[in-house]
């Protein structure tokens, strides 16, 4: 019996083509949840990010991959900022070798500078430009996550001589998901259900990109999107439609009775 759903956004709620969530999907959540069933969010997005979920309702949000987890009223279930020696330590090699970097706590956002391949990716997400600031500012935050734009074949050095207390996670070539180590979506989910005292053979879990593997993997349920690349649908226990195909509400109708 399955009592909590846990939903990327970014191609398995949200699409990249409307930006918007099918009607359809949020019809299907809102009819499940009346079942008595618990709906979480879990994205990479940092919280400010996360402006395109509408009407949806839910329970509670797992956001950088489960590093910041709350319930839907804002009751904190899992808090791991970045360490404050990473932090010091990618100051120094910013200032020698400056690439764009964006700060995100839970309730604020920044970039060093921009770039062009910055802006694409935000506009990939459909988002605004963060205002710009001096790097020394993310010691005055909470920083939950790093979106550096640094190249994959710099992230060997990057991430064991700077970022020591961190991992990446990279969807897009231009730029790299930066978070505190030993978190991520399955972690969250652990958390979370903790909290509410569900078990993990009671989770379902919705994802389409790489950072969603260890969440199909880990869930009792896990349903890759018909979008999703296929080493994500091999990681998971079913396959439905794409999001543009309204594949969550396809699914949430075969699994329950709505």
């Amino acid at each position: 019996m399955i009592k909590a759903i846990f939903l990327d956004i970014d191609g398995t709620l949200v699409s990249f083509r409307t930006h918007q969530i099918p009607p359809s999907t949020i019809d299907a959540i809102h009819k499940v949840r009346q079942l008595g069933v618990k709906v979480f969010i879990a994205t990479g997005r940092p919280l400010p990010f996360v402006d395109n979920l509408g009407e949806l309702e839910y329970d509670g949000i797992m956001t950088v991959n489960g590093a910041s987890c709350q319930t839907a009223d804002g009751a904190v279930i899992r808090h791991q900022p970045i360490r404050q020696d990473d932090l010091l330590r990618l100051i120094d090699y910013y200032h020698i070798h400056p690439f764009p970097l964006a700060f995100a706590a839970n309730d604020e956002i920044f970039i060093t500078m921009t770039s062009p391949e910055a802006i694409e990716v935000l506009s990939i997400l459909n988002l605004k430009c963060p205002s710009v600031a001096p790097i020394e500012h993310c010691l005055e935050m909470d920083v939950m996550q790093i979106i550096a734009f640094f190249k994959e074949e710099e992230a060997p050095q990057i991430m064991t001589e700077v970022l020591r207390g961190c991992s990446e996670q990279r969807w897009h070539p231009f730029f790299a998901d930066v978070i505190c180590q030993g978190n991520n979506k399955a972690i969250g989910i652990d958390s979370i259900i903790g909290h509410y005292g569900i078990l993990l053979d009671e989770t379902m879990a919705f994802g389409d990109g790489g950072n969603d593997i260890n969440m199909l993997q880990h869930v009792g349920l896990g349903i890759a999107m018909g979008n999703a690349r296929e080493e994500v649908k091999a990681a998971a226990d079913d396959v439905t439609a794409s999001v543009d195909e309204e594949g969550v509400a396809q699914a949430l109708k075969r699994y329950f009775p709505i």
